[in-house]
C-alpha cells in the first residue's frame, strides 16, 4: 500500500516524485511502462533523433489527415526514464505571459502568469544567475550553447532585415525576437526531468519506481480511484494508493487511460465494452499541437550537422563535451507577429546549422541550414479516441491539421519569410540551392501544396484533459487538477492545458507539475 502512485516517470512525473517523496513519512510509487534511460544517445544532444522509432520511444502515429495529403504523421514521445524530456531537442521555452493570462482568463483561477513565475523559477537553475525572470538554484540545468554553430550570425542578420529584432532572453520580458535558444544540458550532456529530479530522489526509501510497467486501467471503488493494474513481465499486478493516484502519461497516454479506466464519454467507452464509471465528456477532446514546415538550403560550408559523426567530432565530444555533437541542433528561434496589433507572436521560427529533414530520420549527410516556421497558436482542433480496449494498442489520433482554414495561410507566410531571410545578403556566398522543399513551389498554392506534403509535428501535442471550470462541458479537471466527477485521481501533465503555449512545451509542463505538487501537498488553495 502506498499513500501516491504516479503513472508516468516523465517530466511531469519526475517532478511529482521529487516532491512529494521529500515528506519521508509518504510513500510514493511511480510505474513507467518505459526501461532506462541509461543510453549514449540519451546523453549526447545532437543524437536525439536516432531514439526515433526505438524501443525507447512510443512511436505513435496519427490517423490519415486529409489536410495533410492523406499523410499518417509520425509522432515521437519519450518512453523511458525521463519520458520525452529524455528525447526532445532540449530547447528551453516557457510561452508567452499572454498564454497563461488566457488560462486565467477561461476560469482557471490561480494559473496567469504572475502565478507561475514562481514555479518556473523553483524549477530553473539557469547558469546566467537568478534575476526576476529566472532562478538559479532549481534542480533543472538551463544554460546557453556550449559551442553555437557560427552560422547563427548569418540567421539572425537574415531576421533583423526582416524587421525581427535580436533576442537574448525568449523568456524574460518580451518574446519577440531572433536569438540562440537556452537548453536544458549540463556540461554538454542532456539534463532530462530524470536527472534533475527523479534520480536524487532515489536515495530516499520512501520512493520505488518499478520500470516496464503498463499500466492498464485505474482501478475504483464506486467513484473514488483507490489502485491501479499493470502489466509487467507478462503478469499482471495490483497496486493501491491510500490518498491518490496522479496520472502524468502526457496527452496521448492519459486521456487514453481515463478512458480505458470508464472515465469519458460514456457511450464511447461502453461501445468498446468498457464499464462507464464517470460520464466526462471532454476526455480526449482539445488535442493542440504545433506544426511545422521546412525550408532547407544547401551551403558552401562543411562544419555543419552532417559532419557531428565524424571522428574528430566525436573525439572533441568524448575528451572535452564540445564541438558540433554538444548541438541539440534546433539551436535558433524566433518569435515574429505577422500583423500589427496581435497581442503577441503568432509565428515561431526554429533553424538548425543542418540538414533537418523528416524528423531526421533519414540521417543525410548533406551540408545544409535549415529553417522551420511553425504554427503556434493553431486554430485547428482535434481529438483522441479508443481503437480498441486492448490497452496495450495505441490510441486513435486525429489532429485534424489545416481542418481550420487559418491555419495554412500562415504557414504560408512564415515559409516564404524563411525563404527571404535565406536569400537576404547575410547568406551571400554562404547557401547554395534550395533542397527542400525545391525552388519549384513558388506561389502560394504550391507552396500550399509544399507544406501539405513535408510538414510535420513540432512534438507538442497538449489539451486532451483540459483544465477549466464546472461551466465548461469540456472540461476534465477543475484548477486543482483533480478529474471531474471522481475522487482520488488527478491529472498533472501538459494535457491539462486548455490552450497551447506559444512556444516549446517542456518547461510549461514541469512547471505546472511544480504547481500541482504543492496543491497535492496543500501548500496552496
Amino acid at each position: 500500500m502506498h499513500d501516491y502512485i504516479i503513472i508516468g516517470a516523465g517530466s511531469a512525473g519526475c517532478v511529482l516524485a521529487s516532491r512529494l517523496s521529500a515528506d519521508s513519512g509518504c510513500g510514493v510509487l511511480v510505474l513507467e511502462a518505459g526501461g532506462s534511460d541509461a543510453h549514449p544517445l540519451v546523453r549526447i544532444p545532437a543524437a536525439f533523433s536516432q531514439l526515433f522509432k526505438t524501443k525507447r520511444d512510443w512511436n505513435f502515429e496519427t490517423v490519415a489527415q486529409p489536410g495533410c495529403a492523406n499523410r499518417r504523421m509520425y509522432w515521437p514521445r519519450g518512453r523511458m526514464l525521463g519520458g520525452s524530456s529524455s528525447l526532445n531537442a532540449m530547447i528551453y521555452m516557457r510561452g508567452h505571459r499572454a498564454d497563461y493570462d488566457a488560462w486565467a482568463a477561461l476560469g482557471n483561477r490561480g494559473w496567469g502568469y504572475n502565478d507561475l513565475l514562481p514555479y518556473f523559477k523553483r524549477n530553473e537553475g539557469n547558469a546566467q544567475g537568478a534575476s526576476t525572470y529566472h532562478g538559479a538554484d532549481g534542480p533543472l540545468s538551463v544554460t546557453d550553447l556550449r559551442d553555437p554553430h557560427p552560422m547563427h550570425e548569418a540567421m539572425r542578420a537574415g531576421f533583423e532585415a526582416e524587421a525581427v529584432p535580436a533576442s537574448c532572453d525568449f523568456n524574460g520580458a518580451e518574446q519577440d525576437g531572433a536569438g540562440l535558444n537556452q537548453v536544458t544540458m549540463k556540461n554538454g550532456r542532456r539534463w532530462s526531468a530524470a536527472d534533475a529530479y527523479l534520480r536524487p530522489a532515489l536515495k530516499r526509501s520512501n520512493l520505488k519506481v518499478i520500470k516496464d510497467a503498463q499500466v492498464r486501467r485505474v482501478i475504483f471503488d464506486g467513484r473514488r480511484a483507490t489502485g491501479v493494474e499493470y502489466s509487467r513481465g507478462g503478469r499482471t499486478e495490483v497496486v493501491h494508493a491510500t490518498r491518490e493516484i496522479l496520472l502524468c502519461g502526457g496527452a496521448i497516454n492519459s486521456p487514453q487511460l481515463l478512458l480505458l479506466s470508464g472515465i469519458g464519454r460514456a457511450d464511447h467507452v461502453r461501445d468498446l465494452g468498457i464499464g462507464a464509471v464517470q460520464d466526462v465528456p471532454g476526455v480526449g477532446e482539445n488535442l493542440l499541437d504545433h506544426l511545422i514546415a521546412g525550408v532547407i538550403v544547401g551551403v558552401t560550408r562543411t562544419d555543419t550537422l552532417a559532419a557531428a559523426e565524424s571522428i574528430g567530432s566525436l573525439l572533441k565530444y568524448i575528451f572535452q563535451r564540445r564541438g558540433l555533437l554538444t548541438s541539440n541542433v534546433a539551436e535558433m528561434c524566433a518569435f515574429v507577429r505577422t500583423q500589427p496589433g496581435l497581442a503577441a507572436p503568432d509565428l515561431q521560427f526554429h533553424m538548425a546549422p543542418g540538414y533537418f529533414f523528416n524528423h531526421g530520420l533519414g540521417r543525410e549527410k548533406i551540408h545544409g541550414a535549415a529553417i522551420g516556421p511553425t504554427l503556434i497558436q493553431p486554430h485547428s482542433v482535434g481529438r483522441i479516441t479508443l481503437a480498441s480496449p486492448d490497452p496495450l494498442a495505441h490510441p486513435a489520433i486525429d489532429p485534424r491539421y489545416f481542418s481550420d482554414e487559418r491555419d495554412l495561410p500562415l504557414l504560408v507566410t512564415g515559409f516564404k519569410m524563411a525563404r527571404r531571410v535565406f536569400a537576404s545578403h547575410a547568406f551571400d556566398g554562404l547557401r547554395t540551392a534550395e533542397l527542400k522543399p525545391g525552388a519549384q513551389f513558388q506561389s502560394d498554392a504550391e507552396i500550399a501544396q509544399a507544406i501539405r506534403e513535408t510538414c510535420h509535428t513540432l512534438y507538442h501535442p497538449v489539451g486532451t484533459c483540459k483544465m477549466g471550470p464546472e461551466s465548461d462541458p469540456l472540461a476534465v479537471v477543475d484548477g486543482s487538477l483533480r478529474v471531474r466527477g471522481v475522487d482520488g485521481l488527478r491529472v498533472v501533465d501538459a494535457s491539462i492545458m486548455p490552450t497551447i503555449p506559444r512556444g516549446n512545451t517542456n518547461a510549461p509542463t514541469m512547471a505546472i507539475a511544480e504547481k500541482a505538487a504543492d496543491l497535492i501537498i496543500g501548500q496552496v488553495a
